[in-house]
């Protein structure tokens, strides 16, 4: 299995039914592929969408209709267009239950680091601060290595998102937990096993006991 579908699948499993969900551009929005509809989730996009679809058909796009990022989605039964001040209002004022975004590096304390590269061009922060600071729920999906380094160390290098600490990170290896102790090993990937884990993984990880596999979420009709 592809490693960013193997996440998306697993961080489907953790999203609620009836619950408001906002999805990070690019890994974090796969994970919509993975709900079912009868779970009732609606998803929220920080320019202004408050029930997001799947993106359209080819030929159906709809310049007026795009998510965050920028790119064309559907709308479901029961769908709000909102302006910025609302959106945001949502956002700050602690209202999404879950937001699910990418990530650069997590560290022992479970800060996240997402939103630029230090001399590197980049679009900016967007709504990251904000969500990171706001949702009820903060996970992170990355794959667990970058170019062969460590993307889970001590301490973030790059310039932290928020001071909170994020509540999840689901990487192709595995489910981590940060907590006041540190950064709690709770499940590993199939196939991948505790060492695998520490190995590609520079800050120190906490086992207790036993370790389960991932169970994965399945693909949602069409």
């Amino acid at each position: 299995m592809e490693a960013k579908e193997l996440i998306a699948r697993r961080v489907a499993r953790e999203i609620a039914p009836g619950s408001l969900v906002n999805l990070g551009i690019g890994l974090p929005s796969m994970v919509a592929n993975y709900l079912p509809a009868e779970l009732g989730v609606f998803f929220q996009a920080e320019n202004g969408v408050v029930g997001l679809g799947a993106r359209p058909p080819e030929g159906m796009e709809d310049p007026n209709l795009t998510d965050a990022g920028g790119g064309f989605v559907s709308a479901v039964p029961g769908a709000a267009s909102i302006d910025s001040a609302m959106s945001f209002g949502l956002i700050r004022g602690g209202h999404l239950d879950l937001t699910v975004l990418g990530g650069l590096q997590v560290d022992a304390a479970g800060h996240l680091a997402n939103w630029m590269v230090p001399g590197r061009m980049v679009p900016g922060m967007g709504g990251a601060m904000d969500l990171v600071s706001g949702a009820k729920k903060v996970i992170v999906a990355m794959l667990h290595t970058q170019k062969g380094r460590p993307k889970i160390v001590p301490e973030c290098t790059l310039p932290l998102t928020s001071t909170r600490r994020i509540d999840l990170v689901v990487t192709e290896m595995a489910v981590i937990e940060p907590t006041e102790a540190g950064l709690v090993l709770r499940e590993t990937a199939p196939g991948i096993g505790v060492d695998d884990v520490r190995a590609a993984t520079a800050a120190a990880l906490i086992v207790d006991g036993a370790v389960p596999q991932m169970e994965l979420g399945q693909p949602a009709p069409v």
